[in-house]
């Protein structure tokens, strides 16, 4: 049966070539418009590590001073030296990484290469376990790397291209900020959407090129970036603003926990600890302490721009448009044969037969404009690309929001398709009859 009304529904198209072609161009532009937006709010609202973003966890603190304190506000959002490398060496974690971002010049053995800047990332060892980096030669370093401050390096494979050609560089030298870099890892290709780790950067850009200890970083002193929060004397710190004791807060620090039961232990020892500091003398504000996994964290950080939250809900409205103007269509369409749906009527055609082929025509039109739409989605995704936004590049359709794009359109024709439908199956065959 389905058939059957499949092929009348292709005769209809054929006899309303003109009615039928601006149907499917009012559902084509609402399910383009809509899939552009939703696409990008798609990559931008993502899980960046699926597989266990319940399972990491960022601590909050509030070591900060009573200067402009507000009650009821947040904790500071990122820690300080001191409580990172405090909380590190207690490991009350499965596992647990400090880390901050900077930048490292390379010095290429090669000729006609130039030395050149690249995006460094300061951690400890957990930090490669722990966001399940992907490696192509070698792996992340030992914890005793961390405690003996050794210099030793992972870099990405675009590096390890450029230095070196591609070919497995493990156990080479590389002279990172003029000094020499023994290499333990190359890491795969490998970005999480958004850089969940590290949302002091840039959210959706590339991931850094170099990996070093965090303690060898500090030891040479090496260039950081990101953000940095201090409320009192950090010049009193022989290293100033990022010295142990110094007053700011300028580190990312994760933990790993497996269980529910460990993230209600180590929310326990995080408050616990808040509280040892402010009898200490060092926290002054009321404890204020949070454990976010990776999806409260980008919620927190509020990761979609606003702007394109905006756009989503402008594309859904325009598709309201577009789908009222289409009900119009059909009902005028639909009306149209009231002669020929009264004839099937006296025949014997139930109004549920009536009403099924006109939503299965509904159907059809549907699936068309979402075929159109789909080019006009590829389209506005071409022109998101060729925006300056770190996350522009981003913006492709994946096999999901393929299937997205034909339910939509299918759906939405539908749900069009409703109340014409039903006036359709309303049709009195006597009446209809008698006019002819």
């Amino acid at each position: 049966m389905f058939g059957y009304y499949a092929n009348l529904a292709l005769r209809s198209f054929r006899r309303n070539r003109v009615l039928t072609a601006l149907m499917v161009l009012a559902i084509a532009l609402g399910i383009g418009a809509s899939m552009t937006t939703l696409t990008v709010f798609h990559v931008l609202s993502g899980d960046p590590i699926p597989q266990k973003s319940g399972k990491l966890f960022y601590p909050q603190l509030d070591p900060r001073s009573m200067n402009d304190y507000t009650a009821g506000e947040d904790p500071a959002e990122q820690v300080t030296r001191f409580d990172a490398e405090t909380m590190l060496r207690e490991k009350r974690g499965d596992r647990q990484t400090m880390t901050t971002g900077g930048s490292a010049s390379i010095e290429p053995e090669v000729q006609g290469l130039d030395p050149f800047l690249v995006d460094a990332r300061y951690a400890t060892s957990d930090f490669f376990p722990m966001f399940d980096l992907p490696f192509l030669h070698g792996s992340g370093w030992p914890a005793s790397a961390d405690d003996n401050r050794e210099r030793v390096a992972v870099i990405a494979k675009s590096l390890n291209d450029k230095v070196f050609g591609g070919s497995n560089s493990v156990g080479k030298t590389l002279r990172i900020d003029k000094e020499a870099f023994r290499i333990v890892g190359v890491i795969a290709d490998w970005r999480p959407t958004p850089k969940f780790y590290d949302m002091n950067s840039d959210r959706y850009g590339e991931p850094e090129q170099v990996f070093v200890p965090f303690s060898t970083s500090r030891d040479l002193k090496m260039g950081r970036n990101g953000s940095m929060d201090c409320w009192g004397d950090s010049g009193s710190d022989p290293e100033g603003s990022t010295g142990v004791s110094a007053p700011c807060v300028w580190i990312q620090y994760w933990v790993e926990l497996g269980t529910p039961e460990k993230v209600a232990e180590y929310r326990q020892y995080l408050a616990n600890y808040s509280a040892q500091q402010r009898a200490a003398g060092r926290y002054e504000r009321p404890d204020n302490v949070r454990l976010s996994n990776v999806m409260e964290w980008l919620d927190f950080n509020r990761v979609v721009p606003g702007d394109v939250r905006l756009q989503v809900w402008l594309a859904l409205g325009f598709l309201l448009v577009c789908l009222v103007n289409t009900v119009g269509l059909l009902l005028a369409k639909f009306l149209r044969r009231s002669s020929e749906i009264g004839v099937r009527r006296a025949l014997g055609a139930s109004r549920s037969a009536i009403f099924t082929q006109c939503l299965v025509e509904a159907g059809a039109i549907g699936l068309a404009g979402g075929i159109l739409g789909l080019g006009l989605a590829q389209l506005g995704l071409w022109a998101v690309r060729q925006q300056p936004a770190s996350y522009a590049e981003l913006a492709r359709l994946d096999p999901m929001m393929l299937l997205a794009t034909f339910v939509l359109a299918v759906v939405a024709s539908l749900l069009a398709g409703i109340l014409p439908a039903w006036r359709a199956m309303q049709v009195t065959p006597a009446i209809q009859l008698k006019t002819q």
